[in-house]
C-alpha cells in the first residue's frame, strides 16, 4: 500500500468525507453536489453506522422498518412537522438501503427503482415543506439517482487495491447489467463489450 494514499480520519464522518469527495473526482459529476448536501450524506452515513440509528423496534422486533410502512406512517401523521421527520427518514433510509443492500432487496424482486422512487418522493416533500434544509433536499430530489451511486461507491472498498473486488464488481455488472456498475468499472479502465 502507497502511504500517500492513506488518509487519516478522526470520525467516521471524516472518513466519509474524504470517500465522497474522492468519488465526486472520480466520477466526475456535473455539476458536483453543494457542501451541504455532502455534509448531509456523511452525517446519515456516520450516523447509520451506530445499529440504534438504522434499525427501528416495530412488530416485537428490531429491524429496518419497511419504507411502505414509513410512508404509510407519513401520510397518518398527526402534524407537517412529524410528517417531515418520518419522510426524512424514508428518504435516508431508501438511500442508504438502495446503496449498500440493493443485492439482498433484488433477490425479494425489489429493484433501484423502488428505492429512487421513495427517496426523491420523500425529498420532494422536503424541500417544500421542512423548515430547513430545502435546498439540500431539492438537491436530493433532482439528483437521488446519481447521489445513490456516489454513496454506494463511497462505501465500498477501493477496487484499485485489490483485483478481486475489481472481479466481484465486474460479476455483479455481469448479473445486473446495472449501467452505473459499468461506470464504475470504466472509471477503473475497464473496457466492457
Amino acid at each position: 500500500m502507497r502511504m500517500d494514499r492513506v488518509h487519516p480520519a478522526h470520525s467516521l464522518v471524516e472518513f466519509f468525507q474524504h470517500r465522497l469527495m474522492r468519488e465526486i473526482e472520480a466520477q466526475g459529476l456535473e455539476p458536483p453536489p453543494q457542501e451541504d448536501t455532502v455534509w448531509y450524506l456523511c452525517d446519515m452515513l456516520g450516523r447509520f453506522s451506530r445499529s440504534e440509528h438504522l434499525f427501528d423496534y416495530f412488530d416485537g422486533r428490531y429491524g429496518v422498518r419497511p419504507l411502505a410502512l414509513l410512508y404509510g406512517d407519513a401520510l397518518q401523521a398527526a402534524d407537517d412537522r412529524q410528517r417531515c421527520l418520518l419522510l426524512q427518514r424514508l428518504g435516508e433510509l431508501a438511500l442508504f438501503l438502495g446503496a449498500f443492500l440493493r443485492e439482498r432487496y433484488r433477490r425479494w424482486g425489489i429493484r433501484r427503482d423502488y428505492f429512487i422512487g421513495m427517496g426523491s418522493g420523500a425529498y420532494e416533500y422536503l424541500a417544500e415543506h421542512a423548515p430547513g434544509n430545502r435546498h439540500v433536499f431539492d438537491e436530493l430530489t433532482r439528483q437521488f439517482a446519481s447521489l445513490l451511486e456516489l454513496v454506494a461507491a463511497a462505501g465500498e472498498p477501493d477496487p484499485n487495491r485489490d483485483a478481486r473486488r475489481v472481479m466481484a464488481l465486474y460479476g455483479r455488472w455481469l448479473r445486473t447489467r446495472d449501467p452505473a456498475i459499468a461506470a464504475r468499472l470504466q472509471a477503473l479502465g475497464i473496457v466492457l463489450a
